[in-house]
């Protein structure tokens, strides 16, 4: 965020933290029990409850995770504290405050009827393939199919078994993976894709939030 905000989460978005967009977002698709939320520390945590308090969370109970070093361990911290009573999850990245409730509701439906699911969106530049990361002068460019091609997003849901199961063998074998398609992939669970075709961006630099605050006030839910 080229130190515009010290934390993207809850950068304030058309009068409310990045965070409470997400949420406002999966209550009202009513495809949800109970949230889990990943901090960082201590400090955090009292952030985000004071960002929460903002909005009506409707007696959704929430439980706190500490995250880890990478992306992978959080999820699996979050996913190991889970109630015995549930039975799927959405893992979504909170950067991603324009979700659509829409799209909450199709991913739910494909991951209760295929156990995986994920929202995407298809490819639409045309991507070439070099044989070697970072060499980049008078280099090979490998074509590839774009009909094929599809860039994964989040949320990302599953039957919590499934997935717990996956992290778990992923954290034991010490693999590294970037998303958790890929984590259900290493015990050889496929995926249901749910084309996504509106807008579902992840704030990255200052300009995200100035986009998602159009967005919101132009064309979004």
């Amino acid at each position: 965020m080229q130190g515009a905000v010290a934390d993207k989460t809850l950068a304030p978005l058309n009068g409310l933290p990045v965070l409470c967009h997400s949420i406002r977002a999966f209550l009202e698709s009513g495809c949800i029990d109970r949230f889990t939320i990943v901090h960082r520390d201590d400090a955090q945590k009292t952030a985000l409850t004071d960002a929460l308090s903002q909005i009506d969370l409707q007696g959704t109970p929430i439980d706190w995770a500490l995250g880890g070093n990478e992306r992978q361990d959080s999820v699996y911290n979050a996913l190991r504290i889970q109630p015995d009573t549930s039975t799927h999850v959405f893992i979504h990245d909170s950067a991603r405050p324009l979700v659509p409730i829409e799209s909450i509701q199709a991913l739910h439906a494909a991951a209760i009827r295929n156990r995986a699911a994920v929202l995407a969106h298809p490819v639409a530049d045309t991507i070439k393939r070099i044989p070697t990361a970072g060499k980049l002068e008078q280099t090979e460019l490998e074509d590839l199919d774009r009909s094929r091609l599809w860039a994964m997003e989040t949320p990302q849901a599953f039957a919590l078994p499934d997935i717990l199961r996956a992290y778990q063998h992923v954290h034991e074998s010490g693999l590294r993976i970037t998303d958790d398609t890929a984590a259900a992939a290493t015990i050889g669970l496929h995926t249901t894709i749910v084309p996504n075709h509106t807008p579902n961006l992840k704030i990255t630099t200052p300009h995200d939030l100035d986009y998602a605050a159009w967005l919101l006030t132009h064309e979004h839910r």
